[in-house]
């Protein structure tokens, strides 16, 4: 027992020197994109506030910038969860397994479920802890700035990063890469295949929480309702992860 104690924090040293850039990438992501939201909320919705008055001018592109921002966030914050599937299922997962990385890793006092755990729990840190301040963010600005904005709330770009959903879809996308990289065992199918199913869950979220005929009553009833959906698959996604590796290593 003694002699394994260390071994914890020594594999997460590992991966996070061995997934440094991805590591960088996603904080450059979510320092960008929290600047950009500080950008709407002090600079251009005071701006779109002030030009509303009377005797104050302003070109129509003053008006319309401030929503582009705002719909390309969203829509790249609502995408993002895609990314860290293609990236889970390829060099986080698929890519050891391929190499045989992970079978020497295996061999020196690390077993497999160890080693799948270290692997996610260190991963779902940083993504988790991003994509919720990225939530937030987005929540408390299209929330205080709303009378600026043209988008609706029911519109894909507002209604999943503004809340909890984005963590949950992340989190997910972590298993469902997971997933894949450990039953195809190959880098570039286990990156579409984690991409495919993302997609595939990103969508039908969409179909799911909208109703076919009716205005919608209220934001956080289908949010909150469309989260724990995603969070129960995030959580059958891991538990497949662990079966499939468990039978691939006994």
């Amino acid at each position: 027992m003694t002699a394994l104690a260390p071994a914890r924090p020594a594999t997460r040293r590992t991966l996070l020197r061995l997934h440094r850039p991805a590591l960088l990438v996603w904080t450059a992501f979510v320092l960008l994109t929290a600047g950009e939201l500080l950008w709407v909320h002090y600079a251009a919705a005071p701006r779109d506030r002030s030009c509303a008055h009377p005797g104050h001018w302003c070109t129509y592109t003053a008006f319309t910038d401030t929503n582009n921002v705002m719909n390309l966030l969203g829509e790249a914050l609502s995408y993002a969860p895609c990314a860290v599937a293609a990236w889970a299922g390829a060099a986080l997962i698929g890519r050891e397994l391929e190499t045989g990385t992970a079978r020497l890793a295996w061999t020196q006092a690390v077993t497999p479920v160890r080693w799948l755990t270290a692997k996610l729990t260190t991963a779902a840190l940083p993504l988790l802890a991003g994509a919720a301040l990225l939530a937030l963010a987005y929540g408390t600005v299209w929330s205080a700035d709303q009378d600026v904005l043209v988008t609706d709330w029911t519109w894909d770009r507002v209604f999943v990063p503004r809340g909890p959903l984005l963590p949950a879809l992340v989190l997910c996308a972590l298993a469902l890469g997971a997933l894949a990289g450990l039953a195809l065992r190959r880098t570039l199918p286990a990156l579409a295949a984690a991409c495919a199913a993302t997609l595939a869950l990103r969508l039908c979220v969409r179909e799911l929480w909208r109703p076919p005929h009716g205005p919608l009553t209220g934001f956080w009833p289908p949010h909150l309702a469309a989260t724990g959906m995603v969070l129960a698959v995030a959580a059958a996604a891991a538990a497949a992860a662990y079966t499939v590796l468990r039978r691939r290593t006994a």
